[in-house]
């Protein structure tokens, strides 16, 4: 047998290869021609990517199984290659390797099968044989010798591919960073000791907070929703539930929506922590950088975590705690199939690795007041007493009070508005909330509220940038529009920008400076002194010392939206930015301008978001709607979407309904995932299934999707497990 050498790594590429010892190199003037004769001769294989034909197998364990990145669900299996001995070494579980895929059965050349293109995939097992009994191509190389993909991580893989009707290859791309050779060859510090367990703090002020801190340091898994108190110490919070867990020797993973929130943590964190407890992972870091972080916490060199969505996966050793912060936001739902929710993920992890869970926020959604009243997770509240000095005091402007007020009908404000704005200019800064220009796609009649609907489809009428009435569902114009209810011909008007707004208040207050937050640009902090500071939802700044009132304006807006959470979101945006004002002991003040007997607006005077998520999930279990029941949208051409549906052998108690037009996306407009190409007309079908179907619901989407993909027939059909929005 020939001897096929010893292992070397390339320090251009990092990838290993096989270099011939069958031949020493011997002094003499024509180096040059020596090396081509050494290549001749060399038994071993000289093409890149290798066949490794006629190559030897390793002795023990000669097959790979491996999972191709390939994300077809057809092919959502794992394969087995052949391991040549020179490969045997550094053919570990875990590794990153290079395969060829696409071999006919008749490509077989000296035992092995050839042919197919290059890809890359994870070794997952080796075995002693192979459930397949025909030849086996050989792995091409193995990328790299650092395991990255370990046993537990490849089982939430799996998980949360067969939830959402994904394939694992997919799931991967997501959970796996791309490699950087450089932060590979760099050494992971040493893991520190693990830290004292910390002092309660401002968790006391929560009933039972100081006891959910000692569960944690004890080795406890208590699973809880957080309510958590108006104002800025959550973030503080958060870091000292990290400190007590890894107190008990264990690792704590916290993910929030954005990359301010991700700061204010990581701040807190090394308050409470010191420096090289924690790693921060976020898709805004470089590959470089945030490979490294990442690998830090694949060696267990830091214990800690916090990131957005991309670090829900993160490879935390001996997970003890995962902590999920404003579940709510739609940040942290991946626009990437197959599109998971890091809730979901999380939830899915503090299941599997027995570890305990935190879902905190300041407001709080159906999916959280769901877990509460099945008994999965405790509630974590402060008691009213401490919520009234906490949070601000609301005030309302509604229909009735608009109507008598003059300031109101010559300007945008009513006068209780103009009111707390020269009030709270005198001891700081005022926030201005007002929803995007064209965040509302339903107008409405300006007369009696009555929504504006199409008279074909019955869908909600449109006038983006101030044009023509249409139908958001079918495209079809309204130019002579009226109201069915009253007869008016008046719509109420387009919510009106930050950038005009912050204009209008410039000429109302000369003397006052104006500062914006919104999507071209985002605060993160500002100073302590009078200004105005109008902002977009979710892109308000932190005030420093808290604002000294605030305006939520145009709250019809949030509340018409043609979505289910319309009034969940509409007081989870308002929750946000009214946390962000002094509470009422220190003279802060909130004004909403919507009808004040809505429940929303209920929910946010009285400051009780968990009386709003139990009515809702209460009247959605009344109406079968999602979370109580399982819900899949199936969007596509019209008859993609009519022969998938028909093929599909969904659950006997599966329930379809629509399908329904998808509004058309104009050529050269901004797209949302999911929306279909520019000009084509789609449809979308919502099913619809109860509790306990949703695992059956999910694998039959997927072997229809896979049925059709085998056949080539296309792939125009796509599946949203839990949408977001279902109008």
């Amino acid at each position: 047998m020939a001897d096929h050498g010893h292992l070397a790594v390339s320090e251009a590429s990092g990838r290993y290869g096989a270099v011939s010892s069958e031949k020493e190199n011997p002094e003499g003037p024509e180096q040059l021609a020596l090396i081509r004769e050494t290549v001749r001769k060399a038994k071993v294989p000289r093409a890149k990517p290798r066949t490794w034909r006629d190559a030897a197998l390793a002795k023990e364990l000669p097959v790979a199984r491996v999972v191709v990145n390939k994300g077809a669900l057809h092919l959502d299996q794992f394969f087995d290659y052949a391991v040549p001995e020179e490969l045997d070494e550094v053919a570990r579980p875990g590794v990153r390797v290079r395969v060829r895929f696409g071999a006919g059965a008749g490509q077989v050349r000296g035992g092995r099968r050839e042919g197919g293109r290059l890809i890359d995939g994870f070794l997952v097992e080796r075995r002693a044989s192979s459930d397949y009994s025909g030849p086996l191509a050989a792995l091409a190389d193995v990328v790299s010798p650092e395991p990255v993909l370990g046993p537990e991580l490849l089982g939430l893989a799996r998980a949360v591919a067969d939830r959402y009707a994904g394939s694992l290859a997919d799931v991967l791309q997501l959970a796996v960073p791309p490699r950087s050779a450089a932060a590979e060859r760099r050494s992971s510090p040493a893991p520190l000791p693990p830290p004292p367990p910390p002092a309660a703090g401002s968790w006391g002020r929560y009933e039972q907070g100081a006891a959910f801190l000692e569960s944690l340091a004890r080795g406890g898994t208590p699973r809880a929703v957080w309510t958590a108190l108006p104002g800025p110490h959550w973030a503080e919070e958060i870091a000292r539930a990290v400190a007590a867990t890894l107190a008990s020797g264990r690792g704590a993973l916290v993910v929030v929506p954005d990359g301010r929130a991700v700061g204010r943590v990581d701040a807190a964190l090394t308050a409470v922590l010191g420096e090289g407890r924690h790693a921060v992972l976020t898709a805004e870091a470089g590959p470089e950088k945030r490979y490294g972080q990442w690998l830090a916490v694949r060696r267990g060199s830091v214990r800690a975590v916090v990131g957005t969505r991309a670090a829900m996966f993160a490879p935390v050793r001996d997970l003890g705690l995962a902590v999920v912060w404003d579940d709510g936001d739609g940040s942290h739902s991946d626009p990437h199939a197959p599109q998971p929710h890091a809730r979901e993920v999380l939830l899915l992890r503090a299941a599997h690795d027995r570890c305990a869970f935190l879902l905190g926020s300041t407001g709080c959604t159906v999916e959280a007041a769901q877990l509460v009243e099945s008994g999965w997770a405790r509630p974590l509240a402060a008691s009213r007493d401490q919520v009234r000095r906490a949070a601000p005091l609301v005030r309302t402007v509604g229909d009735d009070l608009l109507a008598r007020d003059g300031a109101a009908r010559a300007a945008r404000l009513p006068s209780l508005a103009w009111e707390t704005l020269r009030d709270g200019l005198r001891t700081g800064p005022v926030l201005i909330q007002v929803p995007r220009r064209g965040y509302v796609p339903r107008l409405a009649c300006q007369q009696c509220r009555t929504p504006a609907r199409c008279r074909h489809c019955a869908g909600p009428l449109e006038a983006p940038d101030q044009r023509e009435l249409h139908c958001g569902w079918c495209g079809r114009e309204a130019p002579a529009w009226h109201c069915e209810a009253c007869g008016s011909t008046r719509l109420r008007a387009q919510v009106v920008g930050a950038r005009r707004t912050a204009e209008e208040l410039g000429r109302a207050f000369p003397a006052v400076p104006v500062r914006t937050s919104g999507r071209d640009h985002v605060l993160d902090r500002v100073p302590d002194r009078p200004a105005l500071v109008v902002s977009t939802p979710g892109a308000e700044p932190v005030a420093d010392g808290g604002y000294a009132a605030a305006l939520l304006l145009d709250g019809w807006a949030l509340l018409g939206r043609p979505d289910l959470r319309a009034g969940e979101e509409a007081l989870r945006r308002w929750m946000d930015a009214a946390s962000l004002v002094r509470g009422q002991e220190e003279g802060g003040t909130v004004v909403v301008v919507a009808e004040p007997t809505l429940r929303p607006v209920q929910a946010l005077v009285r400051w009780d978001p968990v009386g709003h998520a139990q009515r809702e999930l209460a009247e959605r279990a009344e109406l079968g709607f999602p979370p109580v029941s399982r819900m899949a949208a199936v969007s596509g051409p019209p008859e993609s979407v009519e022969t998938f549906l028909a093929a599909a052998a969904l659950p006997m108690d599966a329930e379809i309904l629509g399908p329904v037009p998808l509004p058309v996306v104009r050529p050269g407009s901004a797209r949302r995932p999911g929306d279909p190409p520019p000009g084509e007309q789609w449809e979308r079908a919502l099913v619809r299934v109860p509790p306990g179907s949703g695992a059956a619901l999910a694998q039959a989407l997927k072997h229809a999707r896979a049925s059709r993909q085998a056949r080539g027939t296309g792939d125009t059909v796509r599946i949203r497990v839990d949408p977001p929005d279902i109008g």
